[in-house]
């Protein structure tokens, strides 16, 4: 998808490699960004509903 978006800008296709050698460090920012703020949220709206982490890495008891 990308050759065919650079050929229409009339850019060289050489410049693929270079684009995706770029991307991929910026996709890795992109993702730890990404799961910091999901984990953010999730503490925040535990904190909001009255949970604690204080159980966190400990089974859940089921009540039946």
């Amino acid at each position: 998808m990308m050759t065919i978006i650079l050929q229409a800008e009339g850019l060289p296709l050489e410049g693929v490699g270079i684009i995706l050698t770029l991307d991929r460090v910026l996709d890795m920012f992109r993702t730890a960004t990404n799961v910091l703020s999901d984990s953010c949220a999730t503490v925040i709206v535990a904190r909001t509903v009255g949970d604690t982490l204080d159980k966190m890495g400990e089974p859940a008891d089921h009540e039946e």
